[in-house]
């Protein structure tokens, strides 16, 4: 029994679980809660994201989750030297891992812009200044190409990870 990549797949799909599963709840639900609820919904996610954890265990299962994909894909394709690399499965793999790369960056890129309009809201004390609106403007509309890439490109590579071993060519 190869008790390596069992920990491994343990480590990738747990952590992956937890990484997508967070990135469909912000993108479908909380987001838009949050748009809805006002000063409310602002104090919440400010909370959310500054004085717990949360942001810091999304990081940590993404960056868990393609750390041990990568090692159980290396494992499996030979460290790319086996045919297994070239076979439906291996090509399938691939490209759930393209697909989960672009939402880890995306996802960091989400975070960041998380923080920044977190950092933002601190410094607000009534009315925003002119320079404020347009900080925050620019941060939303980045952030609005920014979380539905990170959420659809993590949705396809459980997309094509799910069926990969299934994909003959």
């Amino acid at each position: 029994m190869d008790y390596l990549k069992i920990v491994l797949r343990l480590i990738h799909v747990i952590s992956g679980v937890f990484w997508v599963g967070s990135a469909v709840f912000m993108n479908f639900f909380f987001g838009p809660t949050l748009r809805a609820t006002g000063e409310a919904g602002k104090q919440f996610a400010g909370h959310l994201m500054t004085r717990t954890r949360f942001s810091n265990f999304i990081t940590y299962s993404a960056l868990s989750a393609v750390i041990a994909g990568a090692l159980l894909y290396g494992i499996d394709a030979d460290w790319f030297s086996s045919p297994w690399f070239r076979s439906g499965a291996g090509i399938g793999f691939a490209i759930g891992a393209v697909f989960g790369l672009v939402g880890l960056v995306a996802g960091l890129m989400n975070g960041n812009n998380i923080r920044k309009l977190s950092e933002l809201g601190a410094q607000i004390q009534g009315k925003p200044t002119q320079e404020q609106m347009a900080a925050l403007g620019a941060i939303q509309k980045q952030q609005m190409w920014v979380a539905p890439v990170n959420t659809y490109s993590l949705i396809l590579a459980v997309f094509f990870m799910a069926i990969a071993r299934y994909i003959s060519l």
